[in-house]
């Protein structure tokens, strides 16, 4: 319910009467709360707020606030507590218990399935459907999630632990959890209890043989799977953490991951070895496809590559949403396709806790002035023509439909094949085609029906060419393609002239070509020693232009196309140096 940001409609401080109402209404729904739990859940001296909100589904919901936590959430007339809240009272909710790695499925919008649970020696807790439940992890019984039982717990016992156990309201590093001081869950010891054993606890299970034990199942789990080699860690009386841990008991033990796994596992290793030792705040904003080339690929072992398309996120925007649900780093999109790092939290506990193998010494990051320079790489650049309904029949013997997207060579190949198949090529001159009814339709003006029986190659292919729909893809390296309707903007450079006769040189469009504006007005002020600054370009939603003083055309210019690699004719403005350096 709240892995997604909510719309805050309104925050005013609760009166007298209605913290007595609220307090009475908890009372009701918890009857565990003693009259001293309450009071220090609601101390009277503490100023207590009401948010009215609407999560991203649209449900209107009202979150109870205090000192800036959370504690309460109220939803078509439920009272439900917050994980802040259950740090507090860890005995107000039954508790089911959980792996590590399930918790950022859950907090990412995943229900618990039962497969996930862990089924502890004592038994699990006797709920029955719809009963609000907390869930820990193991090794605490600190809530780090709350949920709704979809099914009893002698329900659960029958089914085999297959299937939906509990529909997620509400989890540890969820938007709503991210409302209030963004503290962790404390480390409460599970409570002892005597170990039954093996042979009495298969008596107690007999009535439903289908009952798995405490060992997660081999098979792949639906939705919410995890790695066998973590309940193997956790018989052995260890304490599994989320990511870097699992890994490390998976590696020590010779597990045999998935190629899928194994590409996430790595994916995240090199992400943050690149946040820990590579990024630096001077860096920001940083493009995310200089981010995968230039500092993410850098860090991945030796021997080994990452391949985001063999991941589980298939595509590098996912990925790092992921990590900005996580409150990791924020992205903002500049285009469409072009996204930028803009903040990094480096006191995020999981960039804290990474630390890089004997084999990885960290490395200083490096800067666009050099190693990063060298290892970029323009986009590729595709043009691409749509097929119009008037270019429909030129294309339809060829199996082509309306809107299909075509290079230059294949709508040439298709006119030839066309041509040949419906034998229109004169038969005395092979470098005219004959001008048949379909080809006087589609590529004829009215004034040219009467005058034209011929058409040369070029000329008939060209003209199917511009009448048909321009589009254009562009490919950063490690990224999925990107089509865009029309031509591509090409990078602008212009000189204006600025009060007292003084010349500033413009640069728009480096985000569409991959190139950070910020990071290239930084190199590009350190190689001419002039002042440069990136200022809001007028009329474009979210771009930016470089400026900087004086007119340094030729320094602009030699680092596009020496240093970057940029295309010539994907540069606007450089025939201006050759023209004032006539003049002089």
């Amino acid at each position: 319910m709240f892995a997604k940001p909510f719309k805050v409609k309104s925050n005013t401080a609760m009166k007298g009467s209605d913290r007595r109402k609220l307090r009475a209404d908890v009372s009701v729904s918890f009857p565990s709360l003693s009259t001293e739990n309450l009071s220090d859940l609601m101390p009277t001296k503490e100023e207590l707020s009401v948010v009215k909100v609407y999560a991203h589904k649209g449900d209107s919901l009202t979150v109870y606030v205090r000192s800036k936590n959370p504690i309460v959430f109220e939803m078509e007339r439920n009272l439900y507590p917050t994980v802040y809240t259950l740090w507090s009272f860890p005995d107000l909710l039954p508790t089911f218990t959980t792996w590590p790695p399930v918790l950022e499925k859950m907090a990412g919008g995943a229900d618990l399935m039962l497969p996930g649970v862990v089924v502890p020696p004592t038994g699990l807790p006797e709920v029955q459907q719809g009963r609000l439940c907390a869930v820990s992890l193991v090794g605490s019984r600190a809530a780090v999630a709350i949920g709704v039982a979809t099914m009893s717990t002698r329900e659960m016992l029958a089914s085999g632990m297959k299937g939906k156990g509990f529909n997620i309201l509400h989890t540890y590093k969820d938007q709503l959890w991210a409302y209030g001081d963004k503290s962790g869950p404390p480390v409460i010891a599970p409570m002892e209890t005597e170990a039954i054993p093996e042979e009495d606890q298969e008596e107690q299970l007999a009535p439903h043989d289908s009952v798995p034990d405490t060992h997660l199942p081999e098979t792949q789990l639906e939705s919410l799977c995890l790695v066998e080699e973590a309940a193997d860690a956790s018989q052995e009386g260890e304490d599994i953490a989320v990511d870097k841990e699992s890994q490390e008991t998976s590696d020590s033990e010779g597990c045999h991951l998935s190629p899928q796994e194994a590409m996430d596992s790595l994916l995240n290793q090199c992400f943050f070895h690149a946040l820990r030792y590579k990024v630096k705040k001077s860096d920001l904003p940083l493009l995310t496809s200089n981010f995968l080339r230039n500092y993410l690929f850098t860090c991945c072992p030796e021997g080994q590559q990452v391949d985001i398309k063999k991941s589980s996120y298939k595509k590098l925007s996912k990925f790092l949403q992921v990590m900005q649900q996580r409150k990791i780093l924020q992205i903002k999109e500049l285009s469409k396709g072009v996204e930028s790092i803009v903040a990094v939290d480096w006191k995020h506990p999981d960039i804290r806790s990474f630390i890089a193998s004997a084999s990885e010494a960290p490395a200083p990051a490096e800067d666009m002035g050099g190693g990063a320079e060298q290892l970029y790489q323009p986009p590729e650049i595709i043009s691409l023509y749509g097929i119009s309904a008037k270019m429909l029949p030129l294309f339809q013997e060829s199996g082509h439909k309306k809107g299909d997207l075509l290079t230059a060579s294949d709508v040439r190949s298709v006119i030839i094949s066309y041509v040949k198949s419906n034998e229109l090529v004169h038969p005395e001159n092979k470098n005219f085609v004959t001008v048949n009814p379909v080809i006087c339709d589609c590529l004829l003006d009215k004034s040219e029906y009467n005058d034209i029986s011929l058409l040369k190659w070029d000329d008939l292919v060209t003209r199917c060419l511009v009448r048909m729909q321009q589009s254009h893809q562009v490919t950063f390296p490690g990224c999925s393609p990107v089509i865009r309707k029309g031509n591509i903007d090409p990078i602008d450079i212009t000189v204006a002239q600025r009060a007292s006769n003084k010349k500033v040189t413009i640069i728009k469009n480096l985000e569409l070509y991959g190139l950070d504006p910020s990071a290239f007005a930084s190199l590009l002020q350190q190689r001419v020693q002039a002042s440069a600054n990136c200022a809001a370009l007028p009329g474009a939603k979210e771009r930016v232009q470089v400026q900087i003083q004086g007119n340094q055309l030729p320094h602009v210019g030699k680092m596009l196309l020496e240093h970057f690699k940029i295309p010539r004719k994907y540069v606007n403005g450089l025939d201006l140096s050759a023209k004032s350096s006539k003049k002089k």
